[in-house]
């Protein structure tokens, strides 16, 4: 990984990843948003009660995906992701999240966003 990819992952934003359909086994693109706090690469949802996003079941079920950096740097990068139960965890994280988005409804949050940690090897160091 370059100096420009890390760069990007830095920054944060606006990415595609790839999952592996959870029951179709087929590859799933997704253009999501992601965070960067403290190097640490999350990514959540808008909170949702009544539906379990797709990449979400699907990292559930293989949690191997690609992370795809778009815009002036692209790179195509293998990560894991580990989606994230606990309460601590959780509160610490959309926490941020919140203030990132500008949104006031930390436990509507909590309660139904989706999140999830990325680990991209040669990253952050």
């Amino acid at each position: 990984m370059d100096d420009a990819v890390r760069a990007a992952l830095d920054r944060g934003g606006l990415i595609d990843i790839t999952t592996t359909g959870a029951k179709t086994g087929r590859a799933r693109r997704v253009e999501i948003v992601f965070h960067n706090f403290d190097r640490h690469l999350y990514i959540s949802g808008m909170p949702v009660p009544s539906r379990k996003r797709g990449w979400l079941a699907n990292v559930e079920a293989n949690p191997r995906l690609s992370v795809h950096v778009k815009g002036a740097i692209q790179a195509d990068l293998p990560a894991i992701a580990r989606v994230i139960t606990d309460a601590d965890e959780r509160r610490r994280v959309l926490e941020r999240v919140a203030r990132a988005w500008n949104r006031t409804d930390l436990n509507t949050m909590l309660a139904h966003s989706p999140l999830m940690e990325l680990t991209i090897e040669g990253y952050p160091s």
